[in-house]
């Protein structure tokens, strides 16, 4: 075990790994090895805590890790570790909580008696990272809906600064990295220097960068504006995620959403408008309080009307200290799983139809994977995963290819 080793262990989010990796970024530019857990003096657990499921991922990490036969420190960060730290520190006597994501490298250092520099190690480009990078450009949310527990853990929104951004998102274009996420809790909420996001979307695409996308937008935030830039900026996908949450009016006023779902058609015209074909994600939450059976349908019918490219499928779990906690008519767990069942079967149709509908196509592909079978892995703008020949390719080309049908949710795809 080297004398200044660390593993990390991140759980959740885009913006969770995003701030995970600066801080490798900074241990690694102050001489700390990072290693797997069972070579480390010190284990940094990145916690999640948007669910009940998440608390209980990031409490067996955590024991996992005193676990372990080195017996190693413990650091845990995160949105759990801002909730809920004297629960962490219980878990044990090497736990050491650290919910100021921004403190944990020094925090670290310090007990690993060294110390964190002003150098870094430049780009954040790994395995996982070769031709796709995650950049968080905003934090914190003040929205308050009904069932979440991020505000009260993330805090309200700030930006970073717009300069901070370009200067990071150069060096990864330099690196080679071929696309870009950003990345934030409530990313519609930045604002810096006087720009806003369709203003940082411009910015970021003078860079050069090849191919850029955003994490999520809220329905509210897809404006005109936003579309208008996002449309005339040739690196931008044509993906966007829009969280829907529920498709029934009742449930989203509970919920205290600021739409209803003929505002939230309304995005989704206007979006596909502006892009022609354009994939659309959305997240959906099942078994809020007082979802009855007619409200659930409902939601089942509007999703499969919106035509959605994919869903992410989440059962409600009451989070302490948001109002949906104390509210009454709770939903028995089996129905919640029933429904949630329902849904992932819906959204495995809808993945399939969308697939389909590009067949015979030509699509640009982002090289990310050449397997030992010859095989190269990649994803098109539209955020379709397609397999094909790799011969002649290396991992972060941009080929056209032609779409040639659907195997096991892969398109495959020859150029």
């Amino acid at each position: 075990m080297a004398e200044f080793a660390v593993a990390m262990r991140t759980l959740g989010c885009k913006v969770n790994r995003v701030e995970a990796e600066k801080v490798t970024a900074q241990l690694l530019g102050s001489g700390v090895r990072v290693v797997g857990e069972r070579d480390a003096s010190v284990v940094i657990v990145t916690t999640c805590t948007v669910t009940a499921e998440a608390d209980h991922k990031a409490r067996k990490a955590v024991r996992h890790a005193l676990n372990l036969p080195q017996a190693p420190i413990v650091v845990v960060s995160g949105c759990l570790a801002a909730i809920d730290p004297d629960g962490l520190a219980a878990l044990g006597e090497r736990v050491v909580v650290e919910a100021d994501t921004d403190a944990v490298a020094a925090r670290v250092a310090a007990l690993l008696g060294t110390s964190v520099g002003d150098r870094l190690t430049g780009p954040r480009v790994g395995d996982a990272f070769r031709t796709r990078a995650v950049v968080k450009v905003e934090d914190g949310c003040d929205a308050f809906c009904a069932y979440c527990i991020v505000p009260y853990a993330r805090g309200v929104p700030r930006s970073v600064p717009l300069a901070e951004v370009v200067a990071e998102v150069s060096s990864l274009v330099d690196a080679g990295v071929a696309e870009i996420v950003l990345t934030g809790i409530n990313i519609g909420r930045y604002t810096d220097s006087g720009a806003d996001l369709p203003g940082l979307i411009e910015a970021v695409a003078a860079t050069g960068v090849r191919r850029l996308r955003v994490s999520s937008i809220e329905p509210g935030d897809v404006s005109e504006r936003f579309l208008a830039v996002a449309a005339r900026v040739p690196s931008f996908c044509a993906h966007i995620h829009v969280p829907l949450q529920a498709g029934c009016d009742r449930t989203l006023s509970a919920m205290g959403r600021t739409y209803d779902t003929a505002a939230y058609a309304s995005v989704l015209t206007r979006i596909r408008d502006a892009f022609p074909g354009a994939a659309i994600t959305t997240d959906v939450l099942t078994g809020f309080p007082g979802e009855s059976d007619v409200d659930f349908d409902r939601t089942l019918t509007f999703v499969r009307a919106c035509g959605f490219s994919r869903l992410h499928v989440f059962r409600y779990s009451p989070r302490t200290g948001t109002p949906a906690a104390v509210m009454a008519e709770k939903v028995p767990v089996a129905v919640k799983s029933e429904r949630a069942r329902r849904l992932r079967a819906l959204d495995a149709d809808l993945r399939a139809r969308f697939a389909e509908a590009h067949v015979g196509s030509d699509a640009e592909v982002l090289v990310e994977r050449l397997g030992d079978d010859g095989m190269a892995e990649g994803t098109t703008r539209e955020y379709l995963r397609v397999i094909m020949q790799g011969r002649g390719l290396a991992e972060g080309d941009v080929v056209t290819a032609h779409l040639a049908g659907v195997e096991r949710g892969r398109m495959t795809a020859a150029w």
